[in-house]
């Protein structure tokens, strides 16, 4: 596969985990997230949406440059298919807190999911550097989605 393929590939991949999130996201956010106690520190809802697709795009890239290393080498075919897994539970966040409309399974699911990114940007480390550079930012962003997880459950 030409790398420009595998890279939009790549990317391709990250942004379906988030479509498929919206799904259960986009029709609870007016009709039951609206309405729950929030935190004053919880950004504006659309802010979600420009966020998500940066991480998303940033973690394509990251996958990308492990994939070129070639998936016949073992460390680079257990690291690219963690992360594939860790996307199905990235996209399941949203099914159990918004389609299931509960913060509770959401908060233990995105600490299962912190602990999957930290994971993945050592494996990620010791194969690409960059790689496990790009997975930072998302790092951070589901530190501070953790916190307001937290917070979102403990008001409510």
């Amino acid at each position: 596969m030409k790398k420009i393929t595998k890279l939009v590939f790549a990317i391709i991949i990250c942004q379906a985990a988030g479509a498929v999130g919206s799904l259960f996201t986009t029709p609870a956010i007016s009709s039951w997230y609206v309405f729950l106690n929030k935190p004053s520190f919880s950004p504006p809802n659309w802010l979600f949406g420009p966020v998500w697709v940066t991480l998303y795009t940033l973690m394509g890239v990251a996958l990308y440059l492990i994939w070129q290393k070639g998936l016949d080498k073992k460390q680079v075919k257990i690291a690219f298919w963690f992360f594939i897994i860790h996307l199905i539970f990235n996209a399941s966040w949203s099914v159990l807190f918004f389609g299931f409309l509960n913060p509770l399974a959401g908060l233990f699911l995105i600490i299962v999911i912190w602990g999957m990114i930290l994971f993945l940007m050592l494996k990620f480390f010791k194969l690409d550097k960059r790689a496990s550079w790009l997975l930072l930012p998302y790092l951070i962003w589901v530190s501070f989605a953790t916190v307001l997880n937290f917070s979102i459950w403990l008001l409510n």
